[in-house]
């Protein structure tokens, strides 16, 4: 178990230890019945006083992440078995726990695609809604064409057909690029990763939006970045708060997804997509542009992105395919340029030498036609009734004490409960009906809130939208009908 301290963050050293095996804990990197260092060892171990440590430990206790049992050991909890029945030998890979590893936490992947008759967890689109049958045909044609795409590689910068009709694609966004600055990559969680591996090393400063999109936490954090986040209001990230972190701690990069945000929905204005650039101008830092669904709005086209206005080279745009076009694919695509552009394709060579020529290929004849637009068309359309299905459903259903962002795009609503509530345990309740949602827990990179979720509309059909929903709206008034009953009881 590897736990980063950073002693001169102004977390507390036990809050940090706390924090981290959280975030082991619920990544699945600890698994349920595992054994923890004493005490002694992990104060030992960290160079840190016995009292910080047992402090971190009695935090883990209280929130019920762990047990001790006296004379045996400190156990991770588990949900289906009495923690006192846990013996040394209960699981037979319990010797690999010795074996450390850098992973600080790996959330996202437990919730990315998971088991489950209504699956709201993750951000997916159903496979009905995308073009399936045309990319068959595609595919079919190609191999029969040209089967020798089948024994070459790719560029290691990708196709150059596909990055010439990236170019034009992007130009309805306003993005300014060529074929020369634009890298193919495998999906845009690997553009990410190429980013965080390129620029980010232990203690470096990285800006986050609170909440985020789990996947980038996972990435940052595995780099050993020092996480500092700004809150997010209707209009995305708060600039007088990023102003002053980054006048005091000169961050190397500002991660941001502008446009219907991951969580939240939000889109960020104009002016501030502006006056963030400015501060990444004063301070010599990159912006991580992350775009993931910008053309599914439902009402009228969102700003155009940074990168829009970017001459310096100050933006890093990351844009994927694959969840609008065909998944399987995992085609994303990374803008950017000058010498930063030059050490990613390097990053680029170092990981995969170059992402597979079949899918590229794959999509290309799609990208270049009318079909495109068309379908683009169709999927917000089709996005925009299950959204207002879902709005219409908490309406009717939900308590009065839940509420959420009405989503303008996306393929997320984020939806906050009573701060009591503990959605990673209504997660555990949900599972019982086959249901599973994306706890917020997931989506904060330091600061622990437990009260939020984000449910995903585009996976599910109409009908699996309204059991899954109805499911979940009887789970709040349970456990707020429970709460309102024990507050009420009289005591003799």
């Amino acid at each position: 178990m590897h736990i980063e301290i950073q002693r001169n963050s102004e977390t507390s050293l036990s809050k940090q230890i706390f924090l981290s095996i959280v975030d082991h804990i619920r990544s699945g990197l600890i698994p349920q019945g595992s054994q923890l260092p004493s005490v002694r060892e992990l104060s030992k171990e960290l160079e840190v006083s016995f009292v910080t440590v047992v402090k971190a430990y009695k935090e883990l206790e209280k929130g019920n992440f762990i047990t001790s049992i006296q004379g045996k050991g400190t156990f991770v909890n588990t949900e289906e078995t009495e923690i006192e029945e846990i013996k040394n030998d209960y699981l037979p890979f319990n010797w690999q726990l010795s074996i450390q590893d850098y992973l600080p936490r790996a959330q996202f992947s437990r919730f990315h695609h998971v088991p489950g008759e209504i699956q709201l967890s993750s951000s997916m689109i159903d496979p009905g809604l995308l073009p399936n049958r045309y990319l068959e045909q595609e595919i079919h044609k190609m191999l029969s064409e040209n089967p020798r795409i089948l024994s070459q590689y790719s560029e290691i910068q990708g196709d150059y057909n596909l990055r010439e009709a990236m170019t034009q694609y992007l130009k309805q966004f306003e993005v300014p690029t060529t074929p020369d600055n634009l890298l193919i990559t495998n999906g845009s969680q690997q553009g990410l990763d190429l980013v965080a591996r390129t620029f980010v090393g232990p203690g470096d400063v990285v800006v986050m939006e609170s909440p985020t999109y789990p996947g980038a936490i996972d990435i940052f954090r595995g780099r050993g970045a020092t996480i500092l986040t700004v809150p997010v209001d209707k209009e995305g990230m708060k600039v007088d708060i990023l102003q002053n972190l980054c006048d005091k701690y000169k961050p190397k990069i500002i991660y941001t997804i502008p446009t219907f945000h991951n969580p939240t929905g939000a889109v960020m204005s104009l002016k501030r997509r502006r006056q963030i650039l400015e501060i990444a101008k004063s301070i010599q830092c990159i912006i991580v542009e992350d775009d993931p669904w910008g053309e599914i709005y439902f009402d009228k086209k969102p700003p155009a992105p940074i990168k829009s206005i970017d001459y310096y080279g100050h933006v890093i745009y990351l844009k994927g395919l694959s969840k609008t076009l065909a998944p399987s694919c995992r085609i994303g695509i990374l803008s950017a340029s000058g010498s930063i552009f030059n050490r990613l394709l390097a990053a680029k060579s170092n990981a995969d030498l170059g992402s597979p020529l079949l899918t590229q290929k794959s999509l290309l004849p799609f990208i270049t036609s009318k079909k495109m637009i068309d379908h683009m068309k169709k999927l917000r359309t089709a996005l925009r009734v299950r959204r207002d299905l879902t709005l219409d459903l908490l309406s009717q259903y939900a308590p009065e004490e839940i509420s959420w962002i009405i989503p303008n795009g996306g393929l997320n609503i984020w939806i906050s409960l009573p701060t009591w509530i503990d959605t990673n345990l209504l997660l555990m309740e949900a599972k019982k009906n086959f249901v599973t949602f994306l706890p917020g827990s997931a989506c904060y990179p330091v600061e622990q809130e437990n009260h939020h979720m984000r449910l995903s509309f585009s996976y599910m059909n109409e009908q699996q939208l309204q059991h899954g929903i109805i499911t979940l709206c009887n789970i709040f008034n349970s456990e707020i009908t429970s709460k309102k009953m024990k507050n009420n009881t009289p005591y003799f």
